[in-house]
């Protein structure tokens, strides 16, 4: 796999993807309980992660790896660098805008802001903010299917917006077995789903946009144990990115020392 026109390689924290490699669910289902689907992952490699971004976005887009933070004073959206996971700091917001999820549509960024109901355009060129635009809910996490912008905003509702006025058209609720599933949080549509971190969860659940419904859940809680050994200020667990062409995901967290790169399985893995 290439990004950012480097190629993915193993040599990064060899002892840890030792102890990562084939990682798997811990959350075993009990007999007779119908929940969704476990999903499985391994880890392919990791990419060292900036400790000092409080990520909420993360993207993945012609081979390049976007980052967005919310830190007071300081929120950015940057290039990533994933040999030293160093940003290039491209957008710097004002200090009165605590930045959120991004999403990468039509040659623009679309960024949300956490509780001053705003959220940016920009040019993904140049980096210059073309529009704005605002919604009623705090803003989350965003994404899109191709057609429209997704965005959560913490609830168990994701709000589709048209991406020409950027106003609502659709909302799903999105439920399981036991009934909502809320604290929706980062977004990345992959292959007709939508999966979301769950918010002060180790979890990503999978949903089906048409019905709203949790097909797949998947337990990070490895990954966030091994974060939390490297940096004891390591955060939760937030960011999702794709890469469509080898199907490979990228995750990490606030303040985690990583990107873990994971290839999922299913069954479960050897």
């Amino acid at each position: 796999m290439k990004l950012n026109g480097q190629i993915i390689s193993g040599g990064f924290a060899l002892v840890l993807l030792f102890f990562l490699t084939g990682c798997k669910q811990t959350n075993e289902k009990p007999p007779g309980e119908q929940g969704p689907p476990v999903i499985y992952y391994k880890v392919k490699t990791t990419w060292p992660h900036d400790t000092e971004a409080f990520t909420q976005g993360l993207v993945i887009h012609d081979g390049v790896l976007y980052e967005s933070t919310g830190q007071e004073k300081k929120s950015w959206i940057g290039v990533i660098d994933i040999k030293t996971g160093n940003p290039d700091k491209k957008v710097i917001l004002e200090d009165q805008y605590f930045g959120e999820g991004i999403a990468i549509l039509n040659n623009k960024i679309y960024q949300l802001t956490y509780t001053t109901h705003k959220g940016f355009v920009y040019d993904l060129k140049t980096f210059k903010r073309i529009g704005e635009f605002s919604y009623p809910s705090e803003g989350w996490g965003i994404t899109h299917d191709g057609v429209n912008l997704i965005m959560s905003d913490g609830s168990e509702k994701l709000t589709y917006l048209d991406t020409t006025t950027l106003k609502p058209v659709r909302q799903v609720t999105v439920t399981d077995h036991h009934g909502v599933v809320n604290k929706l949080n980062e977004l990345e549509y992959i292959e007709g789903f939508i999966f979301a971190n769950r918010w002060q969860t180790n979890n990503i659940v999978k949903i089906d946009p048409s019905t709203g419904k949790v097909v797949g859940t998947m337990d990070l809680s490895a990954l966030a144990e091994n974060a939390a050994l490297r940096n004891n200020q390591a955060d939760v667990l937030n960011g999702i990115a794709y890469h469509s062409g080898t199907g490979l995901f990228v995750v990490t967290g606030k303040n985690w020392p990583s990107y873990y790169v994971l290839q999922l399985s299913s069954p479960k893995p050897n």
